[in-house]
C-alpha cells in the first residue's frame, strides 16, 4: 500500500535543520542578550571592559545569524555535520567574549554547556561527541588565557564577590529556561515519533491483512466461477420446466442471486485488472455519484436515500480509481445497517467541494458511537456490528489514504456521520 514513504519519513528525519534553524533564532536573540549585557555593565555597574573586542564579536555573531537564518531557508540539503560547524561557531564566539571578560572565572562560562544540550537533543552520538570536545577546549583555554575580569568602580565590601554571584544567578536563570525548554520539546518530539511509528505500525498490519484477503478472494473467485456458472444453467432449466407454479418466483429469485454473485466476481477481477494497472474511470463526478446510489437502491430497496449534492461540483469530470465506488457503497451499507439497528430505514449522502477536497458525507440515524468506534475503525478488522467482518471501513481507509485523503467517522445529532475527504487535485481527469 502507502507504508513505504511513511517508513522513509521516520528513518530520515529532518531534525539537523530544525536543529539549525532553533539555533539561528537563538543566536539573535544572544546578539541582543550580550548587546545588553555589555550596555549594562559598562553604564550600570560602571565596569572597565574592553568594549571594541567585544562589540568585534557580538557584530560577527550578528552577521553569522543573519547568514544562519538565510541558509536553512534555503532548499538545499543541510546536513549534520553544517550543524555541528554552526555550533563550533558559536562556541568560538562565546569564548571570544568571555576571553576578554574574565575566562572561567566569568559566572557565564556555564553558557558553554548549552552547545552540548541543543546538539544532544537531535544529533547523533558522534556530532555531540565532537561539539562537547569544543565546548571542553575552549574551558581550558579560558582557564589559561584569559583577560582579567574588572572589579566594581565601588570598593564596597564584598562588592566583587556580589557581582559574581549576581552574573551566576542570571547564567542560572538561562540555562534552566534554555534546558526546560528544550528538554520539553526533546519529549514532545519523541512522543510524536512513538505515536507515528505506531500509526504506521497499524497501518502495515492493516495493510498486510487487506493483501492476504485480496489473495484469497482470488483464489475463491477462480473456485466459486465455476459452481456458480452450473446452478445459473441448472436454474434456468428448472425456470423452463416450471414457468407457473408456487416455486416459479423462487426459482427466479434464485437465479437473480445466483447473477448477482457471478457480477460481483466478474467485478472483483475487473478491479483488480484495473488496480493492477492503474487505471481509472473517467466520469462525471454527478454520474458516479447517481450512479452509486441507483446500485445501492437495488441492493437495499427498503432504504430510503436522500441525496444532496451540489450541483457546481456535479460537473467536474474526474479520474476516478475504482476502488472509490466499491470505499462509497461500503460506506452506504454501513450506515444502513447502523440505521436498521434503531429501527430507521433512512440516510443521507452529501457530497460536496470543501477547502479544496471532494467531501462524500455519509449520515445515519443509528445509536451513535462508542467512545473507542473512531479510533478502532479502520485501523484493524473490526466491526460494531455482530454479523460485520470490519472490511468496510478499513477498506475505505485504505483508499481514503492512498489519494491522500482521510476517513473520519464523527458524531451528529442523530447516530453517526462518516466523511471520506480526497483532494480534488488527486481526481481531476
Amino acid at each position: 500500500m502507502n507504508t513505504l514513504p511513511n517508513a522513509q519519513r521516520l528513518s530520515a528525519p529532518d531534525e539537523p535543520r530544525a536543529l539549525a534553524t532553533t539555533l539561528a533564532i537563538l543566536r539573535l536573540c544572544a546578539v541582543a542578550g550580550q548587546s545588553l549585557t555589555v550596555l549594562g555593565v559598562t553604564w550600570v555597574l560602571a565596569m572597565d571592559v574592553p568594549l571594541a573586542p567585544l562589540a568585534a564579536g557580538i557584530a560577527a555573531l550578528a552577521a553569522f545569524g543573519l547568514f544562519s537564518l538565510w541558509r536553512v531557508r534555503q532548499p538545499w540539503p543541510l546536513r549534520a555535520g553544517e550543524v555541528v560547524a554552526h555550533i563550533g561557531v558559536d562556541t568560538a564566539v562565546l569564548g571570544w567574549l568571555l576571553y576578554w571578560t574574565g575566562g572561567a572565572a566569568n559566572p557565564f562560562v556555564s553558557l558553554l554547556l548549552m552547545p552540548t544540550t541543543l546538539a544532544a537533543s537531535a544529533l547523533a552520538l558522534r556530532h555531540v561527541a565532537v561539539v562537547a570536545l569544543l565546548s571542553a577546549l575552549t574551558y581550558l583555554v579560558l582557564l589559561r588565557w584569559h583577560v582579567p575580569l574588572p572589579g566594581l568602580h565601588s570598593h564596597a565590601d564584598g562588592g566583587e564577590f556580589n557581582l559574581h554571584v549576581l552574573g551566576m544567578a542570571v547564567s542560572f536563570a538561562i540555562s534552566t529556561v534554555m534546558l526546560g525548554y528544550f528538554i520539553g520539546r526533546l519529549a514532545r518530539a519523541l512522543r510524536a515519533r512513538r505515536e507515528e511509528v505506531q500509526h504506521v505500525r497499524e497501518r502495515a498490519l492493516r495493510d498486510e491483512g487487506i493483501l492476504a484477503i485480496a489473495t484469497q478472494s482470488a483464489g475463491a473467485a477462480h473456485e466459486l466461477n465455476t459452481p456458480l456458472a452450473t446452478m445459473h444453467t441448472l436454474l434456468g432449466e428448472l425456470r423452463r420446466e416450471h414457468r407457473e407454479g408456487p416455486i416459479a418466483e423462487d426459482l427466479e429469485l434464485l437465479q437473480s442471486q445466483v447473477e448477482r454473485c457471478r457480477e460481483a466476481l466478474r467485478e472483483l477481477v475487473a478491479v483488480g485488472k484495473a488496480q493492477l494497472s492503474d487505471t481509472r474511470e473517467r466520469v462525471a463526478l454527478g454520474d458516479f455519484v447517481h450512479g452509486c446510489v441507483d446500485r445501492f437502491r437495488l441492493l437495499r430497496p427498503e432504504v430510503e436515500v436522500e441525496l444532496d449534492l451540489d450541483a457546481d461540483i456535479a460537473r467536474l469530470a474526474l479520474a476516478l480509481p475504482y476502488g472509490l465506488r466499491h470505499a462509497l457503497m461500503s460506506l452506504l451499507n454501513n450506515a444502513a445497517d447502523a440505521s436498521e439497528a434503531n429501527g430507521s430505514f433512512a440516510l443521507q449522502l452529501g457530497v460536496h467541494g470543501e477547502g479544496g477536497a471532494l467531501a462524500l458525507r455519509v449520515r445515519d440515524h443509528g445509536l451513535g458511537l462508542d467512545a473507542a468506534a473512531p479510533v478502532r475503525l479502520g485501523h484493524t478488522f473490526a466491526s460494531s456490528k455482530s454479523t460485520g467482518l470490519g472490511l468496510g471501513f478499513a477498506l475505505a481507509d485504505a483508499t481514503a489514504e492512498r489519494l491522500g485523503g482521510t476517513l473520519s467517522l464523527l458524531p451528529s445529532a442523530e447516530g453517526s456521520e462518516t466523511v471520506l475527504a480526497i483532494p480534488l487535485a488527486s481526481l481531476l481527469a
